[in-house]
């Protein structure tokens, strides 16, 4: 049962809230009341309901005294009754603490891990995949960085992905992935296994990250790809040092000012990333489960194409639908980390 004083402080809030919004107040007051505003909602709703449910069951319980109404009240009662604890399981989830980033876009790191060439060509893969997730999102996929191999593979991608929630559905993916299949280029027709890493960074606002110029080292580079001899090789390449951390960024676009402006974004979230781990961790020392951890160090999936199977290790999730995973239908996936993180969370809140 969730403490009936705690949803009236709720309430007595979001009403404050609103009343505020109307105040003409400055307009950076306003943003910030209006976030948490619109935050409270959703939970202020799932109360009205709750509270709803409430009121319906004590008058279906009071009708049993009313000969005339007996009988409707004992119909209606069982399924009064029943949508309570599904009402109190929706509004716990509601009252769960919000991942600050979970309404950002995310910038998207993928490169290649044990396994040579192959390695590289399933980093290609796993690019397609998670592109084709966010164009069935409706989500933006704009390449920050890309460098490939001879055969086609990928020594790293680095991508910006823009649209609702991509954060809050993107941070699971973090880790390592494992393929197991026959190479295209094995002529024995043996299973190989290797790997990719993904990272999932939510992307850093310039005010959040401040980095003083002398914390940083700026060389430029030449830059030059695929198109043999007539490649133009200008000094537009860019690498940015963090020099506190240690982060080295680089980009090799066309122009050396979008580079700089490119190194910078994704230098800003490695460091937002890093300073949510550090408090991640300090936090939840104690937390068992690796889901929304963002740990890159772990094997979170196997991807094994000779059967048509994708494992998620975090929780033994099997599903024989490969086609379709790695078609950008992922949606069966995250759903099930996102359960199961709501549910670890939900015994910490109330353990």
């Amino acid at each position: 049962m969730v403490p009936l004083d705690k949803l009236a402080q709720i309430t007595q809030r979001f009403e404050f809230l609103e009343a505020q919004l109307n105040t003409g107040a400055a307009p950076a007051e306003i943003a910030r009341i209006s976030k948490e505003y619109t935050d409270l909602r959703p939970v202020v709703e799932e109360i009205s309901a709750y509270r709803q449910a409430l009121d319906d069951l004590a008058e279906a319980e009071a009708m049993l005294a009313d000969p005339e109404m007996k009988a409707l009240a004992e119909e209606e009662l069982p399924r009064l009754k029943a949508r309570i604890p599904e009402m109190e399981q929706a509004l716990r989830l509601a009252l769960l603490p919000k991942d600050a980033a979970d309404a950002r876009p995310a910038i998207v790191e993928i490169r290649p891990g044990t396994g040579g060439e192959e390695a590289a060509l399933f980093a290609g893969d796993l690019a397609r995949m998670y592109q084709r997730h966010a164009e069935k999102m409706g989500w933006r996929w704009e390449v920050l960085e890309e460098s490939a191999t001879d055969l086609g593979g990928l020594k790293e991608l680095v991508a910006l992905v823009s649209g609702e929630g991509v954060f809050a559905r993107l941070k699971y993916e973090s880790g390592v992935h494992r393929v197991q299949r026959v190479p295209e280029t094995e002529a024995g027709g043996r299973i190989h296994t290797s790997a990719a890493t993904v990272a999932v960074l939510p992307e850093a606002d310039e005010v959040e990250i401040d980095i003083p110029a002398s914390d940083i080292r700026i060389d430029t580079m030449r830059s030059s790809g695929a198109g043999g001899q007539h490649v133009n090789t200008t000094d537009s390449a860019v690498r940015i040092t963090h020099i506190p951390s240690g982060i080295v960024v680089t980009s090799s676009e066309k122009s050396q000012h979008r580079n700089k402006e490119i190194a910078m974004q994704v230098l800003r979230s490695r460091l937002y990333e890093a300073e949510r781990e550090r408090l991640h961790s300090q936090r939840a020392a104690d937390r068992k489960s690796q889901v929304g951890s963002g740990d890159r160090s772990e094997r979170i999936r196997t991807y094994n194409f000779p059967q048509g199977r994708m494992t998620d290790h975090r929780i033994n999730l099997t599903l024989y639908a490969l086609g379709q995973i790695m078609g950008g239908d992922l949606d069966p996936i995250i759903d099930a980390l996102t359960a199961h993180d709501q549910a670890e969370r939900l015994a910490e809140m109330e353990g």
